[in-house]
């Protein structure tokens, strides 16, 4: 585990420390969403800083990589490193979220309720390199996201109020079922930031 002191992980650092004081100034969900998105956009403007166990890719299914956990669990940083063709199910997060691309691009289908299920909506967009999106139950919640990229690995910023690896989340099957699910962890590396 890298100590949060390395020089080479100083962007991570800044910018987890700069979610702390926002957080710890008890923002408005919207107030804080917005005032968080050019502190991503600073991590996002050079990925140096991603240790490489952090940018590995699965070549089963996308992982999610766990950079930085909140001592509070107010919040956690996470790589998701996407394979050519690696999408995720159309699901949701329960909590406010950023999302930024680091390298590469994401395609996402958006869904809305309908009839008491989440059902894909006429709105889909592309998230390219150094673009940010929210997500939060308020904003949107539900989605389905995949490797913009058909012949290389892309990798996202994600942050979320909580500890997104262990919250309690829902996801539609494939016979358009919505099925609880805990997402968790890739296993294959430590945090990149410890406290």
């Amino acid at each position: 585990m890298t100590p949060l002191g390395s020089n080479s992980l100083a962007p991570l650092r800044g910018f987890v420390a700069a979610l702390g004081a926002l957080l710890d100034a008890g923002l408005d969900e919207a107030t804080l969403l917005a005032a968080a998105r050019p502190q991503l956009a600073a991590l996002l403007a050079d990925d140096a800083w991603l240790p490489a166990p952090q940018a590995q890719a699965n070549p089963e299914r996308y992982a999610q990589h766990l950079l930085y956990l909140d001592p509070q669990q107010r919040f956690s940083v996470v790589s998701f490193v996407w394979g050519p063709g690696q999408r995720t199910p159309a699901h949701d997060h329960t909590v406010w979220g950023l999302i930024g691309m680091l390298r590469g691009a994401e395609d996402c289908q958006e869904f809305e309720w309908h009839g008491g299920v989440p059902v894909a909506s006429n709105r889909r967009h592309r998230l390219s390199a150094g673009q940010i999106e929210a997500v939060s139950p308020t904003l949107g919640d539900w989605h389905l996201v995949a490797n913009a990229v058909p012949d290389a690995v892309s990798i996202s910023i994600h942050v979320y109020g909580g500890d997104i690896g262990r919250l309690r989340r829902h996801r539609l099957d494939a016979q358009g079922q919505v099925l609880d699910f805990i997402s968790g962890y890739s296993a294959t590396a430590a945090p990149a930031l410890s406290v």
